[in-house]
């Protein structure tokens, strides 16, 4: 089936659904907007006009700065399977470079256009999550750096070693008081686990568009890419809206949430000799669901608009509830995904086996995991 644009008249996000829906709820506000028939060239246009105007100073600003990091050697070997972190905690010596405010972010959607296991949501989590840390994150536009494939500059393309780079220029040059955000929104698998460093004897890797020629990006790899260098006072929040997510960071401490106000924090790093922390800063992961478990880019909380189920989640419960905990933040996103599988069965006893069913072929509980161990219901949540 094909798809059009439509901008909310609301809020004025962009979304993206079939052609033959004539109204929709928006992903970012929930008001509906009338769709009309719109001719293909003008809405092309509008396309082009949008991305031009949008991102026309980012592109200016950081271009620049990607290419010096493409040009300089890369560290890591281009097989994902041969990553090796150093055994002892390293000493980080990056560059300072021009102020890009003390707030920045990397925002990758993968979408896997042509491939069989395309994805449809991957491209409306972006662009909602870049609206929402701009108005409620008070992200300067020119400190977010969005890498998808509707991007016509090769550099903005998510391929292996563009979202290397890019999560190289989110913590260069890193100070006290800098907050980080990485999202990523797109496919997540697992491979053996080579160095013995994980408790389940698994890695966790991303999938980036090139992922069948480059190969995937693995969890060891992006713990040494963002978590190490980040220096005493910043801060990091990973959002990762794929599969098998729930340690991407390789971080030391997995929060158990448990009934009532009650978790526990395991310690994952006793299983690794490899340094896994941070270099002072703090490092806060929030993935849609655990190591084992798939996530899900589904219509059911929009009606007509494809999102992952985290990144939706993730935006509703800080925007409904802006001074909420950790903890509270994450029962919240777990209470609209619990809500969003199972609110199209129907009533009595045939809805209530469904839902049963459902629950237990696609468990999805989002996870949090962090550089250090914290009270999670008295600590607020903020970017």
């Amino acid at each position: 089936m094909t798809s059009k644009g439509v901008r909310c008249s609301w809020c004025g996000i962009y979304m993206t659904l079939p052609s033959n829906v004539h109204s929709v709820q928006c992903v970012r506000c929930n008001k509906i907007t009338r769709v009309e028939a719109v001719d293909p060239f003008d809405l092309a246009q509008e396309a082009i006009s949008n991305a031009s105007n949008g991102l026309h100073d980012l592109r200016d600003k950081t271009t620049g700065k990607i290419k010096s990091i493409f040009a300089s050697n890369n560290a890591y070997a281009s097989s994902s399977s041969t990553f090796s972190p150093r055994k002892i905690k390293p000493s980080w010596s990056l560059s300072p470079v021009s102020a890009h405010g003390r707030k920045r972010a990397v925002l990758c959607g993968v979408s896997y256009y042509g491939q069989s296991h395309r994805l449809n949501g991957t491209l409306n989590d972006v662009k909602c999550m870049r609206f929402f840390l701009m108005k409620i994150g008070g992200f300067p536009s020119d400190s977010i750096l969005v890498l998808s494939e509707e991007e016509s500059n090769p550099y903005w393309i998510p391929t292996k070693n563009n979202i290397r780079n890019a999560m190289k220029w989110l913590v260069q040059g890193c100070q006290s008081g800098d907050s980080l955000v990485f999202h990523f929104s797109g496919h997540g698998s697992q491979q053996q686990d080579y160095n013995g460093d994980e408790v389940d004897g698994y890695d966790e890797m991303l999938w980036p568009v090139d992922h069948h020629t480059a190969g995937t990006i693995l969890d060891d790899e992006i713990n040494a890419t963002i978590v190490r260098p980040l220096t005493r006072g910043v801060k990091l929040h990973a959002i990762i809206d794929t599969c098998h997510s729930g340690t991407i960071l390789d971080l030391q401490y997995v929060c158990k949430m448990k009934r009532g106000r009650f978790h526990t924090w395991e310690d994952h790093g006793r299983q690794s000799t490899a340094y896994k922390g941070t270099s002072g800063g703090l490092a806060i992961s929030l993935s849609a669901c655990d190591d084992h478990q798939v996530s899900v880019d589904t219509m059911a909380f929009s009606g007509n608009v494809s999102t992952g189920a985290l990144t939706y989640s993730f935006i509703q419960a800080v925007e409904n509830e802006p001074q909420l905990t950790y903890g509270r933040l994450i029962n919240a996103m777990g209470e609209t995904i619990r809500d969003a599988k199972t609110r199209y069965f129907p009533n009595g006893s045939m809805g209530s086996l469904l839902k049963n069913v459902m629950h237990k072929m696609l468990p999805q509980e989002p996870k949090l995991s962090s550089s250090e161990k914290f009270d999670v219901y008295s600590k607020r949540f903020t970017l």
